[in-house]
């Protein structure tokens, strides 16, 4: 072999092992360079974000050093079509290598929602609005999706009554669609338990009603320990084919209610008016927490037909309309009742 040759190869062996070098060094830069800020900083990647517009705003929000880096990095990992859209918390002091394992990982930031026993749709829905979780007038127009109805075999034209009350985490990526889907599934896991529909039955109602009927003593009880007792009011009532008389289902058929009812209101035209219409109203005013469903289920064995407000929380049972209306006179100074 020719002296030149020799050199050649030396050379080219010495530049392969200086490019590998340096290969390896950068990425170890690329892959492990921190910055000593701790702080973690909200990160938010919008669908469709590519990475290299990704990895600008990570130098932008000094996230990293170098967008190019990152990218190199992202393609010699396999990660760079694994971005997730989402909201993620990110610190400077995170390695890159960490970094695009988070934003690949679909690890984002949730938020925690409770959502309260009791609340109507729109209720549930300005109440995620506020929160920024998802618009509200997306998450009405899929508790009204035929769908979504269709999907979990409910009756009616919307979910009002299916959407479980309860703490939830969600990512501000969630869709309304999938929001709204969540909270049903829960309702169908945590509300309707073995035995429940059998129960109904023996009661010769079937599970909508229950639920109707759960959402109207939510939305009547004020102390809990009142649920099964408010509740043996209205199987009474409705025993006797007596009208169930409760403002909160009159309350649920006025457009842009005041927070007063008024006289006026409880002669409205509407199946909801259960001052004017006997039986149940067509579907649920609220949706229930599991304790209103038993209540709903299992009443108190009473003969009260009647109740009214001690302006305290609890209330007063009657069994006639003479101790009731005695009652309402001692506690609401009103000579008649509007039960």
């Amino acid at each position: 072999m020719s002296k030149s040759w020799k050199l050649f190869l030396a050379t080219f062996w010495f530049v392969i092992v200086v490019i590998w070098s340096l290969g390896i060094l950068f990425y170890f830069q690329a892959a492990y360079s921190v910055s000593e800020e701790y702080k973690s900083v909200p990160f938010r990647i919008k669908k469709g974000m590519t990475l290299k517009r990704v990895s600008v705003k990570l130098k932008e929000k000094q996230l990293i050093k170098s967008s190019l880096s990152f990218q190199i990095l992202a393609y010699v990992k396999g990660q760079q079509n694994k971005l997730m859209a989402g909201e993620f918390e990110l610190s400077p002091s995170m390695p890159p290598l960490e970094l695009l394992e988070t934003i690949t990982s679909g690890k984002t930031i949730l938020y925690e929602v409770t959502i309260p026993e009791g609340l109507k749709i729109a209720e549930i829905a300005e109440l995620l609005g506020e929160k920024k979780i998802v618009p509200a007038k997306e998450f009405i127009q899929w508790t009204h999706s035929k769908e979504l109805i269709d999907l979990f075999k409910v009756p009616g034209s919307s979910l009002e009554g299916y959407l479980f009350p309860d703490t939830y985490r969600f990512s501000k990526n969630i869709r309304a669609k999938e929001l709204v889907k969540k909270m049903t599934e829960t309702f169908f896991k945590k509300a309707l338990k073995p035995g429940y529909k059998a129960r109904a039955q023996k009661l010769n109602f079937d599970f909508n009603q229950i639920v109707t009927l759960a959402s109207i003593i939510e939305k009547e009880t004020g102390q809990a320990a009142e649920r099964k007792k408010i509740s043996s009011v209205f199987h009474n009532r409705l025993k006797k084919n007596m009208r169930l008389q409760s403002d909160p289902t009159v309350i649920y058929a006025i457009p842009n209610f005041d927070g007063n009812i008024h006289k006026k209101d409880l002669s409205i035209k509407s199946p909801y008016n259960t001052y004017k219409v006997k039986g149940l109203p067509p579907g649920p005013i609220a949706n229930p927490g599991h304790a209103s469903i038993v209540a709903a289920l299992y009443p108190e064995t009473s003969k009260h037909l009647y109740f009214v407000s001690r302006q305290d929380g609890s209330h007063q049972f009657s069994n006639n309309l003479k101790d009731h209306n005695l009652a309402v006179r001692k506690y609401q100074l009103r000579k008649n009742s509007n039960r």
